[in-house]
């Protein structure tokens, strides 16, 4: 037993990685690493402070902690990325620390902060600093403002994290890492945790008490729901004719599933999904009508225009879930809204439950006994989801020519994945199209980042989910445009002998964006991979995946990519199957809408037609009150 004045000097890199390997979590019962590794890419901000700290760590592990297992990537954006989903993947009960040299290394990791913070995803980051002496001043990179010495770079994370810090002092550490750890684990605040490091300060020693590095747990706690909370969400239920669910991710998170499915089959309230949400009930349930949203399907949207309440779980109704406002058109709409975080239970007006979402759909359930919906409303939602399923066919098997429809790669993957496999993938067309037809059987299969829509996540996304899930077959959609932005990770990828599935496909030009370039009378501007005279730019994505190690099949019908998918899955390594699809689509039918303005006024005739389908379009559109 350790006297409270005993102390150990060490460098506050030192410090950092000493602490961080002795912190766990714990929830429901099982107790687990926070931090299971370090992803870094040194330069001479961090290379011999939180670098040398590692090093040691490896050589010579603490006698009190362990490892802090490593992983070199190649672009810090990247490896926040594979951090994030890493914690996804986990359902946010752990995660990897990343750390970065000043200036650009540091400020590269900002869109992964945004993302995390978005997603409401833990990850801690160590972006490198200044000087704190100021001796060197102004040194290699540094951002001068005349106006304020404090100023520095790694300011552009303040916005984009839910804690941030600067260490400019050694003893500062102590309440800082504890204070960005109570971050990193509670359910309602958590997002990216930013501690920046001058790099003297990295270096510097102190005498740390060594009661600071005691093995320590988290717990995630599960906030019970109010009993009144409950008693009025109920009687606004039983008041209701049209109640529906929007269940988002905070269900999953909470590991919900089960509870949630329950709360279905005993009321026959339908239940439809965001992107965070999709699979917390599984897709033949007799009550799961599908996405909802601008990207949802048409059998929760018909249910969603008619809702005289809402029961949002877990959802922090993004502008797709509401269709900017426009989906929910029934005049007399209220909202119930269970969610960990107040900020979100809010929202809309609503009847706001701030709890655990496992425990309030357990409380909700109890106290509507005996309450069910009428028959002709349970009819009426068989009647739909049956619809909705033979145009989700359709769309898996339209037989386009003579290029494949993207949907047609996704009904073969749909077919194709296991239950405990997983499909990532973010910005784009492919997530609007995922969430209107994916099929998923499980809350673990769908991985789809759109709350902050990053193209060049799904690379480094694979790899942190593989990390997660070892055992599983991990499946990456990728589109030419988001592989151009961040391939860079197939080289760690290989590198760390991690075996996913890419799955490549080349369209040689910006779908998504195109698409709505054109509906809005832009006429797909900028959108399309081509020469000023409208040829094809000679880039072989293929064969660049080639030169990062990774094994490349090319197909170019659907029946060779159900073949090639059973060899990918033979295979012991990456593997990237390669096929070309219709840029022109066609895709799923479109259900709702989302607000992207347009030019009020041009001289192009497309411009002026869009603005007057923008007019009319944006009539519903209200504040929900």
């Amino acid at each position: 037993m350790t006297s409270m004045s005993e102390t150990v000097r060490l460098t506050v890199g030192q410090a950092i990685i000493r602490f961080l390997v002795n912190q766990f979590v714990e929830s429901d019962g099982e107790t687990d690493r926070l931090i299971v590794g370090a992803m870094g890419i040194f330069g001479h901000g961090n290379v011999a402070g939180i670098g040398q700290a590692l090093l040691q760590n490896e050589i010579d592990p603490t006698p009190d902690g362990g490892e802090m297992a490593y992983i070199m990537p190649r672009n810090e954006q990247g490896m926040v990325h594979a951090a994030a989903a890493f914690a996804k993947a986990t359902n946010r009960r752990q995660t990897w620390m990343c750390t970065s040299s000043i200036g650009p290394g540091a400020l590269n990791m900002v869109t992964g902060a945004a993302l995390a913070t978005t997603n409401r995803l833990p990850v801690l980051l160590f972006p490198s600093d200044q000087f704190a002496t100021r001796n060197p001043d102004p040194v290699l990179q540094q951002v001068e403002d005349p106006t304020s010495l404090m100023t520095a770079a790694t300011d552009c994370f303040r916005p984009v994290s839910r804690y941030f810090d600067r260490i400019e002092r050694p003893e500062q550490l102590i309440p800082s890492l504890l204070a960005g750890l109570r971050v990193l684990t509670d359910p309602a605040d958590t997002g990216a945790v930013t501690i920046a490091l001058p790099q003297d300060v990295q270096a510097e020693a102190h005498d740390f008490p060594v009661e600071f590095f005691r093995p320590r747990t988290w717990r995630i706690r599960r906030p019970a729901p109010e009993p009144i909370a409950i008693e009025r969400a109920a009687q606004a239920i039983r008041d209701a004719k049209r109640p529906m669910v929007v269940s988002g991710g905070g269900t999953i998170y909470s590991l919900a599933s089960e509870e949630l499915r329950a709360f279905a089959s005993a009321t026959g309230i339908p239940v439809s999904d965001t992107q965070a949400g999709k699979g917390a009930i599984n897709f033949d349930h007799e009550c799961a009508v599908g996405g909802v949203g601008s990207t949802g399907a048409a059998s929760a949207n018909a249910i969603a225009d008619q809702a005289d309440v809402v029961i949002g779980i877990g959802t922090r109704y993004s502008d797709f879930t509401t269709a900017s406002h426009t989906q929910f058109k029934n005049p007399d709409v209220k909202f119930i809204n269970i969610n960990v975080g107040a900020f979100d239970a809010a929202k809309h007006s609503a009847e706001m439950v701030v709890a655990d979402a496992r425990e309030a759909l357990v409380a909700l359930t109890a106290a509507l006994e005996g309450y069910r919906v009428d028959a002709s409303y349970t009819a009426e939602i068989a009647k739909l989801r049956d619809e909705w399923a033979e145009a989700t066919r359709q769309c898996y098997t339209v037989g386009n020519q003579p290029l494949p429809a993207q949907t047609e790669v996704f009904g073969a993957l749909n077919e194709l994945l296991g239950d405990d496999d997983v499909v990532i993938n973010a910005a784009g067309s492919m997530p609007g199209d995922l969430q209107c037809l994916w099929q998923a059987r499980t809350p673990k299969q769908y991985h789809v980042e759109y709350a902050f829509s990053t193209m060049g996540y799904e690379i480094p996304a694979a790899m942190g989910v593989k990390l997660a899930f070892p055992d599983s077959e991990v499946v990456a959609i990728v589109g030419d445009g988001t592989y151009q932005m961040l391939p860079m990770e197939l080289a760690t990828i290989v590198q760390e002998g991690v075996k996913v599935i890419f799955v490549l496909l080349q369209n040689y030009g910006f779908a998504s964006i195109g698409a709505l370039s054109e509906s809005r009378g832009s006429q797909r501007f900028g959108t399309k991979y081509r020469s000023g005279k409208g040829e094809l730019l000679p880039v072989d994505i293929a064969a660049n995946a080639e030169s990062w190690g990774i094994n490349v099949l090319r197909v170019k019908t659907i029946d060779e990519f159900k073949a090639a998918y059973a060899e990918a899955k033979e295979m012991d390594r990456a593997v990237m199957i390669h096929i070309e699809t219709d840029l022109m689509g066609p895709n799923p039918p479109g259900s709702s809408w989302w607000d992207v303005p347009v030019s009020e006024v041009s001289r192009l005739e497309s411009t002026q037609q869009a603005f007057e389908d923008y007019v009319r379009d944006r009539a519903p559109q209200r504040h929900y009150l």
